[in-house]
């Protein structure tokens, strides 16, 4: 199973992609993490935000197959405990499909980016800076896994 987390950005600061390095490697194969940058739409002082997020939404959709489970990263998605993504991460193993995290930027996600979405994780009711939801995702999804595969680092 491959997880591609879909994030606008890119230029990340070290520590950011040094982090997200760190763990997404730790990743076995069978639930490989795969990150795909999303260049931000040009933001400057009268720029028009809403078509901004629009056309940013609208590239990470033309990489997303139709049979991709999508899950976008949303304050309002359901908040998953660690054990609760496990049993997540047990259920997309057993189905084959590709998984899809969508990351949206400053603006948040697109409107049909959060349509075509099954669901809607919220990993904190705090507003995370978006480099930072990286380093989030893949240490959780690491995390998740130890639990599944009773290592201890989970604890």
């Amino acid at each position: 199973m491959q997880i591609h987390l879909l994030a606008i950005g890119n230029r990340m600061p070290e520590w950011v992609t040094g982090g997200y390095r760190d763990y997404a490697k730790r990743l076995p194969r069978e639930c490989e993490l795969v990150l795909r940058e999303i260049p931000p739409g040009k933001r400057g002082k009268n720029a028009d935000l809403e078509r901004i997020r629009e056309e940013e939404g609208a590239r990470m959709l033309a990489l997303i197959q139709r049979d991709d489970h999508v899950i976008a990263l949303e304050v309002a998605g359901k908040a998953w405990g660690t054990e609760t993504l496990a049993g997540e991460m047990t259920k997309w193993l057993k189905s084959g499909q590709r998984i899809i995290l969508l990351v949206g930027g400053p603006e948040g996600l697109a409107e049909a980016c959060k349509a075509r979405a099954h669901e809607a994780w919220s990993l904190s009711p705090l507003t995370l800076p978006h480099p930072l939801v990286r380093i989030l995702l893949a240490e959780q999804l690491y995390r998740a896994h130890t639990l599944l595969s009773h290592h201890p680092y989970h604890r």
